[in-house]
């Protein structure tokens, strides 16, 4: 693994320090007027969650971890375990629904690629696709001559979650929803 001097770690970056894997969260670099500078670094364990602020001098190395990123395409629900399949070598994995997260799992449906990175072979984390695409199951009538407004409306969609969509939309229509807020974006093509 390559060593990184501290007045380097940026936001994103993974590192392994105290025999963890760390995800960087925030950076602070510091430059007192007495003394040496340091940087001011919040850690969030990958494996267990838990935080922690460090501050390191900026002569200090630390291991930086490169994760090996690869395309998986979600194929069913088996129990408490998600199932996903490598799309280079065909080989299924499960994982467990509360690694997964129940955030995350309201958004996969069949055949949808996403991202799993792993570090030796252990995997560590899971990304979506930045929007999903849903159909209105539920919502109050469309009023005729209604157009886009600022007010929306209650729906539910068809994963069952709630969103709101404009008034002029009904149900049987499909909609781009953001994975990271859950919010409407647009009608979808």
């Amino acid at each position: 693994m390559p060593k990184i001097n501290a007045n380097t770690i940026k936001p994103g970056m993974v590192l392994e320090y105290q025999g963890g894997l760390w995800s960087v969260v925030k950076t602070a670099h510091v430059k007192p007027g007495k003394g040496g500078a340091f940087a001011q670094v919040e850690l969030k364990n990958l494996i267990t969650g838990t935080k922690l602020n460090e501050r390191l001098r900026s002569e200090d190395t630390v291991d930086r971890v490169t994760l090996e990123q690869k395309d998986h395409l979600y194929l069913f629900e088996d129990g408490d375990m998600l199932v996903f399949m490598d799309q280079e070598n065909y080989e299924q994995i499960s994982l467990h629904k509360d690694w997964v997260g129940e955030d995350q799992i309201q958004y996969l449906h069949d055949g949808m690629v996403v991202i799993l990175e792993f570090h030796d072979e252990r995997p560590i984390s899971i990304t979506l696709p930045d929007t999903v695409i849903l159909e209105v199951m539920e919502t109050e009538p469309t009023i005729k001559g209604q157009t886009a407004s600022s007010s929306y409306k209650p729906a539910k969609a068809s994963n069952g979650m709630r969103v709101m969509i404009p008034p002029f939309m009904g149900v049987g229509e499909r909609i781009v929803v953001s994975t990271a807020d859950g919010e409407y974006m647009k009608r979808a093509d």
